[in-house]
């Protein structure tokens, strides 16, 4: 999150107000994320982690403000997104498409996320972290400007999540931006902070450099 005038901003979100039913689950959110970003989303259950992140992937409308998002996102969070009938393989290829794609994007995400051995096993008959590093996998395969990370550490080892940070660090190096919700910091710098509060507005504080 750079205030370098002379970089464009990939996402700008302004005075942004989000609202599910008739709560307020965020308001007068500004942020801006650039080329090479890694964004730490944080703040207590319920402060609208999640609702953030399905709202710059455009899933959820704001009620106030603007957001504009320039180039393609990527999403993991709870929800799978994968054909539970289809093998492996075939399921992360008919949500990556690959065209336009650098050859082996889709093997290269199954080899960061270890799941090579995997790839003609029905998604269904995958275990619980199996079915995570799927998720991340997708989005790594992708091809996506954007990584929207929802809790992207919770059912990873070790070996997973030192895969999952060479994954982050090499996609921003490229010129993506990351942002990651989670309750525990990222291992990896941060370019900077974004603190929620429930209904309220966000803090946010640059990293040092």
């Amino acid at each position: 999150m750079r205030t370098t005038q002379t970089i464009t901003a990939s996402i700008s979100i302004n005075n942004v107000a989000v609202m599910r039913g008739n709560r307020i689950i965020l308001q007068e959110l500004s942020m801006t994320a650039h080329p090479g970003d890694i964004i730490w989303i944080c703040g207590a259950n319920g402060a609208g982690k999640s609702t953030l992140l399905r709202m710059i992937a455009g899933l959820l409308p704001i009620a106030a403000g603007q957001r504009r998002v320039e180039g393609g996102v990527a999403l993991s969070d709870e929800n799978l997104a994968l054909d539970g009938n289809l093998p492996l393989e075939k399921a992360l290829t008919f949500w990556t498409g690959l065209d336009g794609r650098p050859p082996g994007a889709l093997d290269h995400a199954l080899e960061v996320m270890q799941l090579s051995p995997l790839t003609d096993v029905p998604v269904r008959y995958l275990s619980s972290g199996q079915r995570r590093r799927a998720n991340l996998a997708r989005v790594i395969a992708s091809g996506a400007r954007h990584w929207l990370l929802d809790e992207p550490y919770n059912g990873l080892d070790n070996a997973s999540s030192a895969r999952l940070d060479d994954a982050l660090l090499r996609h921003t190096a490229a010129g993506g931006t990351a942002l990651v919700a989670a309750h525990q910091a990222p291992r990896v710098p941060v370019t900077a902070t974004v603190t929620l509060s429930s209904g309220g507005p966000a803090e946010i504080q640059a990293a040092a450099r």
